[in-house]
């Protein structure tokens, strides 16, 4: 499983780094390990929001179940992620990145807090 991670650089910028989670074998199932999580939030956001550059306040996961959002590092790279993409947001300094509503889209998502 592929997964999107957001992270800050030496140059104090965001960057992106696609990241293969390990699976291993269980019964019928393919799973990771176990991740220690602090609170989960239900979160819905405006097909229109746009947040300018900003940080997360803790290192977490951020699982996107319904709609499109564009994210854009500080270097200026910009990914759109779908229903069912995972991103581990740890660009806890630096500028952060931008994150856009598009598709004119309601986005639903999960937000996983970690330890």
């Amino acid at each position: 499983m592929i997964i999107t991670r957001l992270y800050a650089g030496d140059d104090g910028e965001t960057h992106f780094e696609d990241v293969e989670l390990d699976l291993h074998s269980e019964r019928v199932h393919m799973l990771t390990d176990g991740v220690p999580a602090s609170e989960i939030i239900f979160r819905t956001t405006p097909a229109d929001a746009f947040n300018d550059f900003h940080k997360p306040t803790r290192r977490q996961y951020t699982i996107n179940l319904e709609g499109t959002i564009e994210l854009e590092s500080g270097t200026g790279e910009k990914r759109v992620l779908g229903p069912g993409t995972v991103m581990l947001v740890e660009d806890l300094t630096g500028r952060g990145h931008v994150s856009r509503g598009i598709a004119g889209e309601i986005r639903r998502s999960i937000v996983v807090g970690l330890d």
